[in-house]
């Protein structure tokens, strides 16, 4: 068979120093890309652009080393540029591009899926796979309802999730998720949803070093909400064991055993939303091991494939997996799925990633560094403004006082100053400056993460 010119190596390589050069170069006009939450106007005034990226640095287009301190956006765990997921991925584009997973299969996602309740508590040893946390999240809400069903208590549909939770953009996601901005635009919301109160109460847990102290007692809010509608009205309740988007809200001591405690007495299911705190996040390959309560489904995706290929992953209970598997063989036991479920490139790149945080032991190092992170960041206590400090495994939030009439503003100001003055990357969300490193971080990078954030902090005050 004769090759096309356009697949011959030199073709390709002469490709790639193409792509190559224009994801190093400034494109001429930004209108025609409408950024994902961006103040779109603001940012192509000022625009701030990334080319390349290894390790714990971006390159930005004109060149300035960018130390990353939120791991991309919370998923670039083994740091960037990792050379056996490019490999990984290389290679499987070469050998088989795409394989339907609709009464199809290719091996890949049935090795992945084993790798992978290999490292899940029991008994969550059943994997469905997605393509972001946004449809994980949907993913696990269908299953949900769905399993009730199949038990013969299909009127087990109302959901609940949490004030300030973030659970994707879905229209699921959005309705158990409680940030009133991702929900106050988009109209009326799936019906059937209720919320617990949040558990972020600094007048009594400000500056905790690790979990809070106080607020466990707010689990009981589930059994106020079982009076209002009768457990046999409730599916599921969904949380993030850590709320990253809302700023680092972690859970009060006892918080999540409570939960559990209440799921299991009124025949609840509960759903850990891990897409932040899964792989290595919290110094365990899952949040739920690291506090010792074994939710029936965890949401996951970001640190999967360390942000290199869209995938998600929901964890399922043997007993929420079995109790599909009663009917007829023939028959379809779960009407959902994504054209992309188990993709071969997604596949391949989690395979690598799995490989990458395994051998360099980056769950222990992790663990080993959060004295030294929790530390590093709690000495920023006194610095002007600032209100409160969290930290949890390898995340950390210092939230600044607002500005009259300008929430928001002080935090943004600290942002951009850390970018363009600091080559520091940041997250921000309110005035919550928000911190999740690659695990691949040393000292050295944690003290020069917290040095040019506290100057930037004094400079913007």
């Amino acid at each position: 068979m004769s090759m096309n010119s356009a697949d011959s190596p030199s073709a390709h390589a002469a490709l790639g120093d193409a792509y190559e050069a224009q994801a190093r170069s400034a494109p001429e006009r930004l209108d025609a890309f409408w950024m994902p939450f961006t103040a779109n106007r603001q940012f192509k005034q000022h625009s701030r652009l990334l080319a390349s990226a290894r390790d714990m640095h971006y390159t930005t287009v004109d060149g300035r080393q960018v130390l990353d301190g939120v791991a991309g956006l919370w998923c670039c765990n083994a740091g960037h540029g990792r050379t056996r997921i490019i490999e990984a991925v290389s290679r499987q584009i070469a050998t088989l591009d795409f394989a339907p997973t609709f009464q199809m299969g290719h091996p890949l996602p049935f090795v992945l899926a084993e790798r992978l309740a290999a490292i899940a508590p029991d008994p969550l040893k059943h994997v469905f796979f997605t393509n972001s946390g946004s449809e994980s999240v949907d993913t696990a809400l269908k299953i949900a309802l769905a399993y009730h069903r199949a038990r013969g208590e299909g009127q087990r549909t109302r959901l609940i999730g949490r004030e300030k939770g973030y659970h994707g953009v879905g229209f699921g996601g959005m309705s158990v998720g409680g940030m009133v901005n991702n929900r106050k635009f988009f109209g009326p919301m799936l019906p059937g949803v209720d919320h617990l109160r949040h558990t972020l109460d600094i007048s009594r847990n400000a500056f905790s070093r690790g979990l809070p102290k106080h607020g466990a007692e707010l689990a009981d809010d589930l059994e106020r909400l079982v009076q209002l509608h009768d457990a046999s009205t409730i599916a599921a309740v969904i949380v993030e064991p850590v709320s990253g988007s809302a700023g680092v809200v972690l859970p009060p001591e006892g918080y999540l055993k409570r939960l559990r405690e209440i799921c299991d007495k009124h025949g609840i299911l509960l759903i850990f939303d891990e897409v932040i705190t899964g792989y290595g996040r919290v110094g365990n390959a899952f949040a739920a091991q690291r506090f010792g309560v074994t939710p029936d489904m965890i949401t996951t995706a970001k640190g999967l494939t360390n942000g290199s290929v869209p995938m998600g992953a929901v964890f399922v209970s043997n007993a929420i997996h079995d109790a599909f598997m009663q009917g007829p063989e023939g028959v379809i036991d779960l009407f959902h799925g994504y054209t992309y479920s188990g993709h071969p490139l997604a596949c391949a790149a989690a395979l690598a990633t799995l490989d990458t945080y395994a051998e360099e032991k980056l769950f222990d190092k992790a663990l080993d560094i959060g004295a030294f992170w929790e530390e590093s960041i709690h000495a920023l206590r006194d610095l002007p403004h600032v209100i409160d400090i969290r930290n949890f495994g390898l995340i950390g939030a210092i939230e600044l006082a607002p500005r009259e009439g300008k929430p928001g503003s002080r935090a943004f100001d600290v942002f951009t100053k850390c970018f363009h003055d600091k080559d520091l990357l940041i997250r921000t969300t309110g005035d919550v400056v928000a911190l999740s490193p690659p695990l691949i971080l040393d000292k050295s990078h944690i003290g020069q993460i917290f040095g040019r954030l506290a100057e930037a902090i004094r400079e913007t005050a």
